[in-house]
């Protein structure tokens, strides 16, 4: 297997990185400069038709695509420790804190890297005005987050340290790697990112 990525501060690539670090797993790994366009070049478009990273190439050619799907795959090849829950309930309710990080989140910090930052202003059009409403938008759901962490519990899914923990703190630290500070008044959320970003495996 190699999984094609890029370097930080790219977080989707580095979500699998953690992932493969909380695992101890090694694999052969292939940078795809983003900013040179490598991820865009034929040879990728044939492992990926959207162009993007991680893409994860096994022994056989099959590809696949999607940080959550990738992970979920390793997951079954390397089953401890468990990041995606062990019972059905805690797997229900990774999967359901994935996504409600992913939702939201995930996208208000995608659409303001999109069309408000600079970075991006040679690749795409930009629509400002919409790039900026994401800032409120970010301020709005990382306060919800913060909410909910109210009741205690050392991780987002719950006891354990998993899949929505590392989908939240590569977006966190992105975002804020763009300009998207988390609010002054998510005390338990600046907290419960000070300690995941402790753990060896976000250095990956």
């Amino acid at each position: 297997m190699i999984l094609y990525g890029e370097n930080n501060p790219a977080p989707n690539p580095r979500r699998v990185r953690i992932f493969l670090a909380e695992k101890g797993v090694d694999l052969p790994q292939q940078r795809l400069d983003l900013r040179k366009r490598e991820h865009k070049a034929a040879d990728h478009l044939a492992r990926n038709s959207l162009g993007q990273v991680p893409t994860l190439v096994l022994d056989d050619g099959t590809a696949l695509s999607e940080t959550v799907a990738i992970c979920r795959y390793l997951e079954s090849l390397h089953p401890e420790p468990a990041m995606f829950g062990r019972t059905g309930l805690e797997q229900a309710q990774v999967e359901m804190w994935t996504r409600r990080i992913e939702f939201q989140l995930t996208v208000p910090v995608g659409m303001f890297w999109r069309h408000a930052h600079p970075l991006t202003a040679s690749l795409i059009e930009q629509h400002k005005d919409f790039g900026e409403s994401n800032r409120a938008h970010y301020g709005r759901a990382a306060r919800w987050l913060d909410g909910e962490l109210a009741d205690g519990r050392p991780f987002i899914a719950g006891e354990a340290y998993g899949m929505a923990d590392i989908v939240a703190l590569t977006t966190i630290d992105f975002a804020s790697f763009i300009g998207l500070d988390l609010p002054e008044e998510a005390a338990r959320l600046a907290d419960w990112r000070a300690r995941v970003s402790a753990r060896p495996s976000a250095a990956a």
